[in-house]
């Protein structure tokens, strides 16, 4: 039996701020009290820290197989490792797209061997595929994946009596990318009217705009509704979607639940000026006004869950023209120092930070004994410094494969000293072990 004690830290959980040690046996967190004293094999002195319960973050896309020039699990987990983050749901949109039962566990297999965290992977849904997706096994499979807007790769669902089949057929979790393909088509070949070949950057959100987002996912909504699906809603990133969510009942009992992701509190439209494709997402980065309303619907719980869609493209390919350059960025590495940041300006609480990248995701997805710190749970802890020595983002400390950030530039006094993953510290004071720990994740259904 191994055992760790963590003395002298401040825990931040279920809504509440509180001094007190961690006593770890093997994997599991078996005593939380004032003060614990009993020998143990590793000590760490967490004055001064705050300990949350490890980052678990429901949208990633790690590129493995297929992709991996860009990134690949073994890379992009240790980023995540290095931000807190020890626990990722990756989506199907890899080459091959996972969209039979045999392509999806051989993911399991490549993250088996290569995942420095917790790992679960989407099973992938297209316009042909009902048989597979139903084969799908709710106990350690994390969800269905739906693009109802094309994304990066091909796997637009766009045939709505399938649609409607994979909405009524199962009960597992369905999480959806929601733009509206037609209006997308029709603004951008306004777009190519006006400007060309040479469209600017900043019509990203004109082109994939609002109305797009709306129309689908208020579409999707209706379906769910009507089917008694389960329907979770990805990346919202308009103010008008979001009174299309509810705040009146506990998660548990949603239905219909959505999530937002850090680049959409972060940035507007107004930073395409600086920051041209390395802010260029699907769906766009919008207004300050949407940016605002967005923010209102996460701190009264209309939006439940905060992620990255961490989505890494090389350099070169970001360095395209607006039109070839592929949209997405890597953010696993700073989702939780960001948001801290936000807390100590005073935008959201810290618990209101954990409720939203580590409860809720757990919550709502019935992820088995993760996402809090309690006794009885896997030990996956971020430990943190809330005052740490200002420090840059720089191509230099960042880890995700691609080699850049949309954050470079940016400065934080907030850190990740530590990583606790499954019991094990899997990074001390900044420096990563090569021992790799991380598990498949279970679910509760």
């Amino acid at each position: 039996m191994s055992t760790l004690l963590i003395k002298n830290g401040t825990i931040v959980n279920e809504g509440k701020v509180f001094k007190a040690d961690i006593f770890i046996e093997n994997e599991i967190i078996s005593k939380i009290d004032t003060q614990i004293t009993v020998a143990a094999d590793k000590v760490i002195d967490a004055s001064g820290l705050h300990i949350f319960p490890g980052v678990i973050d429901d949208q990633v896309h790690f590129r493995e197989p297929g992709l991996t020039h860009k990134g690949n699990i073994a890379t992009e987990s240790k980023a995540a490792i290095a931000g807190g983050v020890t626990s990722f749901i990756e989506q199907p949109n890899t080459v091959p797209n996972a969209v039979t039962q045999e392509i999806l566990e051989e993911k399991y297999q490549i993250a088996a061997n290569t995942s420095y965290a917790n790992y679960s992977f989407m099973m992938g849904g297209t316009n042909d595929n009902l048989e597979e997706v139903l084969k799908t096994n709710p106990r350690n499979v994390a969800g269905i994946k739906l693009f109802l807007g094309s994304s990066t790769g091909n796997m637009l669902v766009d045939n709505e009596e399938v649609l409607e089949k994979i909405f009524s057929s199962t009960k597992m979790l369905i999480a959806v990318h929601c733009e509206d393909e037609q209006t997308i088509r029709e603004n951008l070949a306004k777009a190519k009217e006006e400007f060309g070949d040479d469209i600017p950057v900043s019509q990203h959100p004109v082109i994939r705009s609002a109305e797009a987002c709306y129309k689908s996912s208020s579409k999707a909504i209706e379906l769910a509704k009507k089917t008694g699906a389960r329907l979770h809603i990805f990346h919202i990133s308009t103010g008008i979607e979001t009174d299309l969510f509810r705040n009146d009942i506990p998660l548990e009992e949603k239905m219909i639940t959505a999530e937002v992701c850090v680049h959409h509190l972060y940035f507007s439209d107004e930073d395409y000026k600086t920051k041209g494709n390395f802010i260029k997402w699907n769906p766009a980065v919008k207004s300050a006004t949407d940016r605002e309303k967005i923010w209102e619907a996460l701190l009264d719980d209309r939006i439940d869950v905060i992620a990255t869609d961490h989505a890494p493209h090389t350099l070169e390919e970001k360095s395209q023209k607006y039109s070839q350059a592929p949209s997405g960025g890597p953010l696993v590495q700073h989702s939780l120092i960001t948001m801290l940041e936000f807390a100590k300006a005073g935008k959201i609480s810290l618990e209101k930070v954990v409720q939203k990248m580590m409860h809720n995701p757990a919550i709502l997805f019935k992820i088995e004994k993760r996402g809090f710190v309690k006794e009885g749970f896997f030990a996956d802890l971020a430990l943190v410094d809330l005052n740490s020595e200002k420090w840059t983002v720089t191509k230099e400390n960042v880890l995700a494969k691609c080699g850049w950030s949309p954050l470079e530039g940016v400065d934080f006094t907030t850190k990740v000293q530590s990583t606790v993953l499954n019991g094990k510290v899997v990074m001390e004071n900044g420096v990563i072990s090569e021992e790799r720990f991380g598990q498949r994740l279970l679910f509760n259904r």
